[in-house]
């Protein structure tokens, strides 16, 4: 066995370990954060260091090449940003902080082993690594009441619905196909794709990563989770598990190939319907994290977009969307945690007269809400615009007017958030100091999401490269 190709999970693992042994001494919050600070980083060169290792093993059930490789990157960028945004952790108690970052090494360990799964048990067995700790981080928040216990029964129940009807679908391809090996799936796959049942199949499966990813119908607890937990868990659950849904639903959708018109319907069906629902529900909504939470729901449809294209093109226009939503939902989520004094929740009424409070807190906030929008030059426009050209590239004309008409609608939500910190008096609001820190934070965000949507033809190409090595 080469054990080359799993350093990124072998340090996530050393990393857990290393957490839980803190767990067993009283070491001060500041000392844990500082550590887990640098220890991400490491992780973060880590990852690029192994870029270059490929390679499969466990009976051909994961396999290493470079978009695994380059998701797995992504997902320690990623937990790095995290861990820097709680690097004054509000919203969990000081005792519970090395079980804290514990859970989130092994979620973030499971979630790089599902991007290189390969094999439908190898697939849920990584899924449900991923998903515990975070049932056990949701209700770990410090406040009282039983908003958390709420939010943490919501996520289990709607996770483990998903499971079941994965699962499900699992044992559908599997009576289909008679194997669980998606390399031996795909060649069956263009001849059984004529018949629904298998698009009902593919679609089964995919249910589990629309849970993480907010799709509708699998969208209800979003809304509830991202209220009831703590500030810097949600910062996690809205991008992590993003990642890794979208690298396995271009995994699963490559299975289909140019000719599964069933599943392409249904794709885009699920596509407007949640960028509909979401933009909407978004429209009425005061208390920010809820917003992001709809907000989620119609990213989701857009990401859409680009998977039921079925070409190099479309995967990866997806896997841009996604990394730049990565970056502009942690620069929201970062005014948040900023902003909340005691780890409570932040209403869009909170940020009234932000640019006078801090004035590049305000800047990062506009420059993310613009993103959001899809307003040039950043990159979330960029993003859309790929989305939006290679959905049109092979027809659906009617889809892309629907996700313009969805990206107007939503361009009043978020500017209302913009327009609350500028145009606004802060009415006593107390003043919002930054550290050394958050400062490097604001500003690096704000810059690459910025440089990301200006010079986007070096990442594009290489997002296009790696989506090609799951379509041969």
């Amino acid at each position: 066995m080469d054990f080359s190709l799993f350093i990124p999970e072998t340090y996530l693992l050393l990393l857990a370990l290393f957490f839980f042994c803190l767990t067993l001494w009283k070491v001060s919050a500041d000392r844990i954060q500082g550590v887990a600070l640098f220890l991400t980083a490491v992780g973060v060169v880590i990852s690029l260091a192994a870029v270059h290792v490929s390679g499969e093993t466990f009976y051909r059930a994961y396999r290493v090449d470079l978009f695994s490789q380059l998701f797995k990157v992504l997902i320690c960028l990623g937990f790095f940003l995290v861990v820097l945004l709680s690097r004054k952790l509000k919203g969990i108690e000081e005792p519970l902080q090395p079980e804290f970052f514990m859970f989130f090494s092994l979620s973030a360990l499971g979630l790089t082993i599902l991007v290189s799964s390969v094999e439908l048990l190898t697939i849920f067995v990584a899924m449900e690594l991923s998903s515990y700790p975070l049932y056990i981080l949701i209700p770990m928040r410090s406040r009282s009441g039983g908003q958390p216990m709420e939010a943490g029964i919501k996520y289990i129940i709607f996770g483990a619905a998903a499971t079941g009807i994965m699962i499900f679908g699992m044992s559908y391809v599997f009576g289909l196909t008679q194997s669980t090996y998606l390399a031996d799936i795909l060649p069956k796959m263009s001849v059984l794709l004529k018949e629904p049942v298998s698009a009902v199949g593919l679609l089964l499966i995919l249910s589990g990563f629309f849970f993480k990813l907010a799709v509708v119908p699998l969208h209800f607890w979003t809304p509830d989770v991202y209220e009831g937990t703590a500030n810097e868990t949600v910062s996690f659950i809205a991008t992590l598990p993003k990642l890794a849904a979208v690298a396995l639903m271009l995994r699963i959708v490559s299975l289909a190939g140019a000719g599964s018109v069933n599943l392409v319907q249904a794709l885009v069906l699920l596509a407007a319907i949640s960028m509909t629902f979401g933009n909407l529900a978004a429209l009425v909504q005061t208390d920010l994290k809820r917003l992001l939470a709809y907000s989620s729901i119609a990213h989701a449809g857009y990401i859409l977009l680009g998977v039921l294209s079925l070409n190099a093109a479309g995967f990866s226009a997806a896997v841009y969307h996604i990394t730049a939503y990565l970056l502009m939902n942690l620069a929201c989520f970062l005014v948040i945690c900023t902003v909340s004094r005691e780890g409570e929740n932040v209403s869009i009424a909170d940020l009234a007269g932000l640019y006078r409070r801090s004035p590049l807190l305000a800047f990062t906030l506009a420059v993310g809400a613009f993103a959001l929008a899809g307003i040039p030059p950043t990159a979330g426009f960029t993003g859309k615009l790929f989305l939006f050209t290679a959905a049109l590239n092979q027809g659906h004309l009617a889809l892309v007017v629907i996700a313009a008409v969805n990206t107007a609608i939503s361009i009043y939500y978020y500017l209302n958030i913009v327009r609350s910190a500028y145009g606004h008096d802060p009415d006593g609001l107390p003043e919002v100091t930054l550290s050394f820190s958050n400062r490097v934070l604001n500003f690096g965000l704000i810059l690459v999401i910025l440089l990301l949507g200006i010079l986007p033809t070096w990442f594009i190409d290489l997002a296009k490269t790696a989506c090609k090595t799951i379509l041969s």
